[in-house]
């Protein structure tokens, strides 16, 4: 079935009958069966959601690799963005999140609710009132650090570790998606990694280093932003039945559910 002709029917009939691919494409998630008519109660929460990612993750991934002189300061970067992450990454996010949870699209309802809580938590970190950095005794030897001790520095840095463990865990159940979804915690997993070892290596005293690897975060961030841009694009267009659409490499005929799976063994018997 075309995209077209399923969003017509969904449109005219007041059917919820959609192929594979549209659906991925518009909900980030396989197609499953879910009581009742929701999905056709309620809009798609999927474009909310990203559009609160993509607005604070395009300026932080900018300031993580200095744009305009933003790195001059490399443990306070993004703290320009604060009320962004709270109102964009924060609110949209768990918005598009609860979205998810009532249609009962698990995957995308788990992956936006936990960047929305992240995003709180990062802008929680950078409000003084939090005293986040102040708990930690300041180091005399790095008078030009501030209130930013050694032992705020490693502990942050676990955070963006575990971070990176959690979207590894996405990227694998992305495989059942769309090679956008793919490429976006991929390149996540990267980024994470990378910052948590650039706050470890300000542990060590090595700022040199440090700011490497957080000009290489945020080149990895650049590129989730633009895979995020693509297929935020693509599912308005879908949203709206454009007259073109934009391919997001559906994968769902090359990585087999294992329900499906299931019945094709029970069919062959």
């Amino acid at each position: 079935m075309e995209s077209d002709d399923a969003l017509r029917r969904i449109r005219t009939a007041g059917s919820i009958s959609i192929s594979p691919e549209l659906f991925e494409k518009i909900y980030l998630s396989p197609q499953n069966n879910v009581k009742g008519d929701l999905r056709k109660t309620f809009g798609n929460p999927t474009p909310i959601a990203l559009i609160g990612f993509l607005l604070c993750l395009s300026p932080l991934s900018c300031d993580l690799m200095g744009w305009r002189g933003t790195a001059s300061a490399p443990l306070a970067v993004g703290a320009a963005g604060t009320g962004t992450y709270y109102f964009f990454g924060g609110l949209l996010m768990i918005l598009g999140s609860l979205g998810e949870w009532i249609i009962g699209n698990t995957f995308p309802f788990v992956v936006f609710g936990s960047f929305g809580a992240y995003w709180l938590a990062f802008a929680a970190t950078l409000q003084p009132a939090y005293n986040a950095w102040g708990a930690y005794t300041p180091d005399p030897t790095e008078p030009s650090l501030g209130l930013t001790s050694v032992g705020f520095r490693a502990s942050f840095a676990f955070f963006f570790v575990t971070m990176g463990i959690m979207c590894f865990i996405y990227l694998i159940c992305s495989l059942r998606t769309n090679i956008c979804f793919f490429f976006i915690f991929l390149t996540l997993t990267c980024a994470f990694s990378l910052l948590g070892g650039a706050y470890f290596q300000l542990a060590n005293g090595n700022t040199a280093m440090a700011g490497k690897l957080q000009v290489a975060a945020g080149a990895f961030t650049f590129c989730t932003c633009a895979f995020g841009w693509w297929i935020f694009f693509a599912i308005m267009l879908a949203a709206l039945d454009f007259p073109f659409q934009l391919p997001v490499g559906d994968l769902s005929g090359y990585v087999k559910g294992y329900s499906e799976k299931k019945k094709l063994q029970e069919s062959n018997v």
